[in-house]
C-alpha cells in the first residue's frame, strides 16, 4: 500500500495513478478515497494524474484517536501534497471533503493549487448557533453521534437512503451502491467517525472562503437531504472572490455517484476552462 507518515506518526493511505496535471480528491464522512473511483477512472482516461487519500481514521489510514479537527485534516493533506510534489493541482472535495479542500487551499495551497471544487460541501457552516440562527439544530448532530457510537453497523445502512435520495418518489435504489458506501464506512475507526461529526457540523469556513483567490466551483444538488443547498452553497458562493455555483434540481447529496456522468462532464469543463476574472456572485449561478 502507498502511505506517507505525517508529523504525529499517523500513516495516510493514498492512491496515485497516471501522469499530467494532478487532481486530488477529498472524500466525505465516513467514507474513503474509494468513493471517488468513478471520477478517478474518468479523469485518468482524460490524461490527468489522479490522487485520492483516506483521511486519518478513515479507510486504510491509521485508526488514530487523535487529530480529528479540520486544521489537522488540512495539514495532513499539505504533507501529502508536499511528499508527492504536487503543483498546479485541482482539489475536489465532497461534503466534509469540501471543507477540507477550502481549509487546505486557504492555509497551505499557495503556489500549489490551480483550482478548487466543492461538491455538496458543508461550507460555510452547518450547525445552528447565535451567529448562524438558520442552521441545523445541534440535536440533529447529537442523534448522528448517538447512532454512530451505539449502532454504527445498522445506522450506516439506514444512512444511505437519504444520502442517495432513494426515499424520493421514482428513485431506483442500487443495492451495490448502498453496500459500497457501508463497506467504506465500516473500514474506518468508530472514534474517528464520532469525532468527525463535530468537525463537519461546527467548523466555520467563512474566513477560508473569503481568503481564497483561485477559481472555485461549487456544485450542489437542490434536493440534498444531508447538507441543505440553501444553507450551504447559496451562502458560500457569496463569500468567494472568484466562484461559480452550479445547482442541480432533484440531485441528492451523493450525486457524484448517482449522477456521475453529469458531474464528471461539468468538472471536466471547469478544469479545462480558462480562469475568468472575478465577477459578482449574482452573476455566477447556473442551473442544469
Amino acid at each position: 500500500m502507498s502511505t506517507i507518515k505525517v508529523k504525529d506518526g499517523v500513516e495516510i493511505f493514498y492512491k496515485d495513478w497516471g501522469t499530467g496535471q494532478p487532481i486530488v480528491f477529498h472524500h466525505g464522512w465516513p467514507l474513503s478515497g474509494d468513493d471517488w473511483d468513478t471520477q478517478m477512472m474518468f479523469f485518468l482516461d482524460h490524461g490527468f494524474r489522479v490522487i485520492a487519500h483516506d483521511r486519518r481514521g478513515h479507510g486504510r489510514s491509521t485508526p488514530t484517536a487523535n487529530g480529528h479537527d479540520m486544521d489537522t485534516y488540512a495539514a495532513d493533506v499539505a504533507e501529502l501534497t508536499k511528499a508527492l510534489d504536487l503543483k498546479d493541482a485541482i482539489h475536489v472535495g465532497h461534503s466534509t471533503g469540501g471543507g477540507e479542500v477550502i481549509r487546505y487551499v486557504a492555509k497551505h495551497g499557495k503556489g500549489r493549487v490551480a483550482k478548487a471544487v466543492l461538491i455538496s460541501a458543508v461550507t460555510p457552516t452547518m450547525a445552528k448557533t447565535d451567529k448562524n440562527p438558520e442552521g441545523i439544530p445541534m440535536s440533529v448532530f447529537d442523534e448522528i453521534r448517538l447512532n454512530t457510537a451505539t449502532r454504527r453497523q445498522e445506522y450506516f445502512q439506514d444512512f444511505t437512503i437519504p444520502f442517495f435520495g432513494y426515499n424520493r418518489e421514482g428513485a431506483t435504489p442500487s443495492q451495490g451502491i448502498r453496500d459500497n458506501w457501508w463497506r467504506q464506512g465500516m473500514m474506518g475507526a468508530i472514534k474517528a467517525h464520532y469525532d468527525c461529526i463535530k468537525v463537519f457540523s461546527e467548523t466555520d469556513f467563512t474566513d477560508d472562503l473569503k481568503s481564497v483567490d483561485v477559481p472555485v466551483l461549487l456544485m450542489h444538488g437542490e434536493d440534498d437531504q444531508i447538507v441543505p443547498y440553501e444553507l450551504t452553497a447559496v451562502r458560500a458562493i457569496k463569500l468567494l472572490k472568484n466562484g461559480k455555483l452550479i445547482s442541480y434540481p432533484g440531485f441528492p447529496h451523493g450525486m457524484p455517484t448517482t449522477e456521475a456522468a453529469t458531474i464528471n462532464e461539468d468538472l471536466l469543463a471547469f478544469i479545462k476552462a480558462g480562469s475568468p476574472a472575478p465577477v459578482s456572485a449574482d452573476l455566477v449561478l447556473e442551473k442544469v
